[in-house]
């Protein structure tokens, strides 16, 4: 008899979110965190290494270390705290330290999608954000962000949906970074705003 025993990843474990809250699953029940500086009240995200320790946060236009405190270079960022998805954050394939933080401007605005990329071996391991911040790749889009790993099981895929169009648009992040030419699928209905 053959037996595979998988180890979750716990990327996932630590989320910041709401008017400084903030839960951790590393115990396997939710603990309540009240040392968030998060205040939103739509889109957010957070990343924990694959021990379950949170690395940062973010509510599309500030990014916060583990210690809560601002990130060099992490304001500014063009997303907007008030867009449903306001941000994800996609580790870079292969790539031990850096991170891609995908933002969503509000109702369509012209900052649209955009990326930064943060470094976490800068600022004795609080990380930083580098020169690549606020790179655009499509606007006007919707509020709405997601990702999912590659059919290769490495690569991960940015999804997005354009402005005023049925239009979804995929790009690829592979460990030589964001793809800049996206995959565009037409289905469904044509949203605005």
């Amino acid at each position: 008899m053959l037996s595979n025993v998988g180890f979750a990843q716990k990327e996932a474990n630590i989320w910041y979110f709401g008017q400084n809250a903030g839960l951790d699953f590393n115990s396997g029940s939710p603990v309540a965190l009240t040392d968030g500086q998060l205040t939103t009240l739509e889109g957010c995200a957070s990343i924990a290494d694959s021990n379950g320790n949170l690395q940062f946060y973010t509510d599309g236009t500030t990014i916060w270390t583990k210690d809560h405190s601002v990130m060099s270079n992490g304001t500014g960022l063009n997303g907007n705290f008030s867009s449903t998805q306001s941000a994800i954050i996609i580790p870079k394939p292969d790539a031990l330290n850096i991170y891609y933080v995908f933002t969503v401007d509000f109702q369509g605005e012209p900052n649209g999608l955009q990326y930064s990329e943060v470094d976490m071996s800068l600022n004795s391991g609080l990380g930083g954000v580098t020169t690549t911040k606020n790179t655009l790749l499509l606007t006007p889009v919707l509020e709405k962000l997601t990702a999912i790993k590659h059919a290769n099981g490495k690569d991960i895929w940015v999804i997005c949906h354009k402005n005023g169009s049925a239009e979804f648009y995929a790009y690829l992040v592979t460990p030589t970074g964001v793809q800049s030419t996206p995959v565009i699928t037409d289905i469904g209905f044509s949203y605005s705003g």
